[in-house]
């Protein structure tokens, strides 16, 4: 037994040897009020019953050091709970069966109450995802009775409802964030086709800002990744960098290449920049920083996505920024 279990098992006896000593205190007393003075026969007899009392805590010592080492020192994993391994398991005394015993009860009531929830979540994140499907059809419905529509007032309309498109697909990506192993469908890409593709998808929203994008990739180079996973990182990028843009006739360019064996993808805008002080944040989860109080669509979601879908994927997001000057984002695969 550790010095911590031993601390708590002189904490337990300590009442029990002071009402010892008590004892022994008040018996010798009665007995020299009453005549018997002999200091060796009450010495005597206090040996022999603290050799009593030593015997007992010796055996308390030895059949239960690991029930106070398990006290003591708390396990950080519910693995002994599981198996029923718990150290104090071969000590068949009755506090460490009783100890045992309600671990499993704690242990079987946790898992009850973690499966419930899980349950919960589960019919949360279904009932997310048949939500956002069911809003993505009246919006493609609308997209069509305005196509072909070239006024202003429809044009701010397809605006507003890629706005709700995208919306909706950070909703779902985000939902299945947690489950991500099994929507995920690995496959060898061209980079260079991918960034065109994505970029394509994107022009309203380029053509809306006058912003211009560059690409410059080697078509030899691919990776390794999932088309639509991938594909949703790169819009999160590219909506971040046009929306920051600092004015009209901005460009942001897409630059692919090999470094040290590993393909990598750096796009680059001419934007307003963002704070030193943001940059150790900005993965984070709902952070806005400066620049997002200023521009009221920023939710703080898109680079935390990036950045744990990124991760899932086996690839690394790096940022850098500076005001005035732009932001770069660097994927390597």
């Amino acid at each position: 037994m550790g010095a911590a279990g031993l601390k708590l098992f002189w904490r337990e006896q300590a009442l029990l040897i002071f009402i010892y000593l008590v004892q022994i205190a008040i018996i010798t007393l009665v007995y020299w009020l009453d005549g018997f003075r002999t200091a060796n026969t009450a010495i005597y007899a206090a040996l022999l019953s603290g050799s009593i009392l030593a015997l007992y805590l010796a055996y308390r010592y030895i059949t239960n050091r690991s029930f106070y080492r398990r006290l003591s020192q708390p396990s950080a994993s519910l693995e002994p709970l599981k198996s029923g391994a718990s150290e104090y398991a071969i000590q068949h005394t009755p506090l460490a069966e009783a100890l045992q015993e309600l671990e499993r009860h704690q242990y079987r009531a946790y898992q009850t109450e973690l499966l419930r929830h899980q349950h919960k979540n589960e019919e949360h994140t279904q009932f997310m995802n048949q939500w956002v499907h069911q809003m993505k059809t009246p919006i493609a419905v609308m997209h069509l009775l305005i196509q072909d529509e070239d006024d202003s007032r429809s044009s701010a309309i397809g605006d507003e409802l890629d706005r709700l498109r995208k919306g909706l697909e950070t909703v779902l990506y985000t939902s299945r964030l947690e489950r991500f192993e099994h929507d995920l469908h690995v496959e060898s890409l061209s980079l260079e086709e991918l960034v065109r593709r994505t970029v394509s998808s994107q022009k309203r929203l380029f053509i809306r800002n006058s912003v211009f994008p560059e690409i410059a990739i080697d078509a030899s180079i691919r990776v390794v990744s999932d088309d639509k996973w991938l594909s949703f990182v790169l819009v999160q990028l590219i909506t971040n960098a046009v929306r920051y843009s600092a004015g009209k006739g901005r460009k942001i360019s897409f630059e692919g290449y090999e470094l040290e064996g590993k393909a990598v993808l750096s796009i680059r805008d001419e934007g307003i920049g963002i704070p030193s002080s943001d940059l150790p944040k900005v993965f984070d989860a709902y952070f806005t920083g400066e620049n997002g109080r200023k521009y009221d669509e920023s939710t703080g979601m898109g680079l935390y996505l990036v950045r744990q879908i990124c991760e899932k994927l086996n690839h690394h997001a790096e940022l850098q920024s500076a005001v005035g000057e732009g932001t770069t984002v660097t994927l390597t695969f």
